[in-house]
């Protein structure tokens, strides 16, 4: 008796609690949308927060001042937002019920909302050549491209100062670092494995930032001078005893 009511407790568990891990692993292996999906809710609900008494009666005074002084006031209350665009308006320093704006016809109350603009197109920047240190004591100079573009514009505005700053820095210690870890016929023969874990090491790290990577390139690798002349004399010895061959 007592068997029989175990299993049924046993059947009766969510799969959640049998298998605890199967939840977290799904979550991590979900896609970058849909973490940023979780930050979009995140950052509305905190702006969603009641502005107080006072801060109810300076908008209302704001409104009634733009009113007043209508049709004067549309110059400075209208902005017009480009469709690769989005606006976030902070309101008494309080992001605005909804998140992101546009594109389109955004109206801002002056003086007490703060409006930023963010693009939405993909960017690039140069990682500017670095001199890293292989895993063979070799010393190359390695500089690379990187694409991204920013899919949640409230993260990237609310939870770092400078995005595109922020995402530069990232760049260049993540370079180094996986550059670090290999030898330089790996650096030379594996440019696009190199490119492909940078670009997912970039993509992981800036998820909470909003932002995409979309392509990681290495340009140009430049190996020391001594080291290119001893390469071009072994070279030219192998060529001279496959001729005499």
């Amino acid at each position: 008796m007592f068997k029989n009511v175990a299993v049924r407790a046993a059947q009766n568990v969510p799969q959640e609690r049998i298998q605890p891990g199967i939840g977290q692993m799904m979550r991590t292996e979900n896609s970058a949308g849909e973490q940023r999906e979780v930050n979009k809710v995140t950052v509305r609900k905190r702006g969603n927060r009641n502005v107080g008494l006072f801060g109810q009666a300076i908008i209302l005074l704001a409104y009634a001042l733009v009113v007043v002084t209508c049709p004067f006031s549309l110059l400075v209350c209208v902005k017009v937002i480009q469709e690769y665009e989005r606006a976030v308006t902070f309101r008494l320093g309080k992001i605005t019920k909804g998140g992101a704006s546009g594109p389109g016809v955004c109206f801002h109350i002056p003086c007490i909302d703060e409006v930023m603009v963010v693009d939405m197109r993909t960017l690039s920047f140069a990682v500017p050549p670095l001199e890293v240190l292989t895993k063979d004591s070799v010393t190359v100079r390695v500089d690379a491209v990187v694409y991204f573009r920013i899919s949640c514009p409230v993260a990237s505005v609310c939870n770092v100062e400078d995005v595109h700053q922020s995402s530069r820095l990232l760049a260049q210690t993540t370079l180094r670092n996986i550059l670090g870890t290999k030898s330089l016929n790996d650096i030379l023969a594996e440019r696009e494995e190199i490119s492909q874990a940078m670009q997912c090491s970039l993509d992981l790290a800036t998820h909470p930032w909003g932002v995409v990577v979309e392509r990681v390139e290495i340009k140009d690798v430049r190996l020391p001078a001594n080291l290119q002349r001893a390469m071009a004399a072994e070279a030219e010895a192998l060529e001279k005893r496959r001729r005499r061959r």
